[in-house]
């Protein structure tokens, strides 16, 4: 059937900037459409990161950045009650390994204070030990970070995805825009599934954002230069060997090789950076997955001969500076959200506030929004298999039960292929990575999915 619809708001691109964005505009009181390109939100480069909520003590100071950080964890802090989103209280440790390091760590307080988070200080081998005993005795100094900490990156844009729809918002995956006309005061967009007008486009199309807005004007604003980062995923054993983030002094291109507890009871470590043409394909290699093991156990020496659960990479859309690329253009209703790279997850809701501050029209404000719950993954949180009635557990790595799954496939965003259903209750991301559960999950996912999980247990 083809689509044709009048909206205040059109948002492309169903990553976590996108979803946050859809939902700050229905809460506000626009008639919002979300279109994401792939089969479920959360496709492209937002799938695929460290989870860390940022305090932006290390941020540029008095960017744009450093604002939408900010208000986003602000905001985080304030709503996850109600969305039920988790936060891992960690704190974490600028870690200094060599003179050089050493002489950069004043300048990083200095920083974070003018950042306004004067709560960071440095301190002396012997307190991060004292924090971190298993850590090697070689560090000789660190920059305390008490604030930052780990969330799910997965179910707060869900959640925020979630909100949009239960209060009138539209979500349209697998929708590709291929064009755009401005005229009037209005836009025309031809999509692969039919023609959508609306007053105002907003684009957060991620690694393709320079790509839609050539679509749209005409133009060359920017360019994606897409970064890729690989992780290894160690055991849940491995956990109780760091309970901090564990950070590096960072260099002038990148933030460094991050180890960090996750929310889901494994211990995280990445992400390299990578330069590449490809925006879709993130392969990993095993040289490059030794070096962070090997990166691991220098720093945590414990984690000698400890196991790997996982690895995977994603691909960041940085450009060709440091810098967001946000543009609005009064002239054509158009608001440009690109170059959002790693700060993304906690940068959303606060990038969502400032687009909603360029729009600069008034609608009449939900006064009474809807709340949904988001999924419980936390492992430090209660899970659904601790509530009778779940019926049986699919997944054992994970303690995945049948009542999640069968969840997930339905309500009012029901996962639409296997990726959207793992990072919605996490079945198959385990030790066995879906060796025993995933005949059992394409069991119960026969006939909902375009791209079925074929019953011998492999991704069809």
């Amino acid at each position: 059937m083809r689509l044709r619809a009048m909206y205040d708001v059109v948002v492309v691109g169903g990553g976590v900037v996108g979803c946050a964005v859809a939902r700050r505009f229905v809460l506000e009181g626009a008639k919002v459409a979300l279109l994401e390109k792939g089969a479920d939100i959360l496709s492209g480069a937002s799938k695929g990161n460290s989870a860390i909520l940022h305090t932006g003590f290390d941020a540029p100071t008095g960017s744009l950045e450093l604002a939408c950080m900010q208000a986003g964890y602000a905001e985080y802090m304030d709503i996850r009650a109600r969305l039920r989103l988790p936060v891992l209280e960690t704190g974490a440790v600028v870690a200094a390994w060599n003179e050089e390091e050493l002489a950069k760590l004043p300048g990083i307080v200095q920083t974070a204070h003018a950042n306004g988070v004067t709560d960071v200080r440095q301190i002396a081998p012997d307190e991060v030990l004292a924090r971190e005993p298993r850590l090697s005795p070689h560090v000789l100094g660190g920059v305390l970070v008490p604030h930052e900490h780990v969330i799910d990156p997965w179910s707060a844009p869900l959640a925020y995805a979630l909100q949009a729809l239960v209060n009138g918002g539209e979500v349209r995956r697998n929708t590709v825009v291929l064009s755009g006309h401005f005229a009037n005061g209005m836009w025309r967009l031809e999509t692969n599934t039919g023609t959508v007008e609306c007053t105002t486009v907003i684009n957060c199309a991620g690694l393709y954002g320079d790509i839609l807005d050539q679509r749209l004007t005409g133009e060359e604003n920017f360019a994606i230069k897409p970064r890729k980062g690989q992780f290894v995923v160690f055991d849940k054993a491995a956990a109780r060997h760091l309970r901090t983030i564990l950070l590096p002094v960072p260099t002038e291109r990148t933030k460094g090789i991050v180890i960090t507890p996750t929310a889901f009871g494994n211990l995280l470590v990445g992400p390299t950076a990578e330069e590449q043409d490809s925006r879709d394909h993130a392969a990993v290699d095993e040289e490059t997955l030794r070096m962070l093991v090997d990166k691991a156990v220098e720093l945590v020496p414990s984690l000698e001969g400890m196991g790997v659960t996982a690895v995977y990479a994603g691909v960041r859309p940085a450009t060709e500076r440091k810098e967001y690329r946000v543009r609005h253009e009064t002239a054509r209703n158009y608001i440009v959200l690109g170059g959002i790279r790693s700060t993304g997850l906690t940068a959303a809701l606060g990038l969502a506030r400032h687009a909603w501050k360029l729009y600069a029209r008034m609608h009449e404000r939900l006064t009474n929004p809807i709340w949904p719950q988001a999924p419980r993954l936390a492992e430090h949180c209660p899970r659904d298999w601790q509530t009778p009635g779940y019926g049986e557990i699919v997944c054992h790595c994970e303690m995945v039960t049948q009542r999640e799954i069968e969840v997930t496939l339905t309500g009012p965003l029901p996962a639409q292929d296997y990726n959207g259903l793992k990072r919605r209750t996490r079945a198959g991301m385990g030790r066995c990575q879906g060796f025993y559960c995933n005949a059992r999950v394409a069991e119960m996912t026969a006939g909902r999915f375009a791209n079925p999980l074929a019953v011998g247990g492999t991704h069809g």
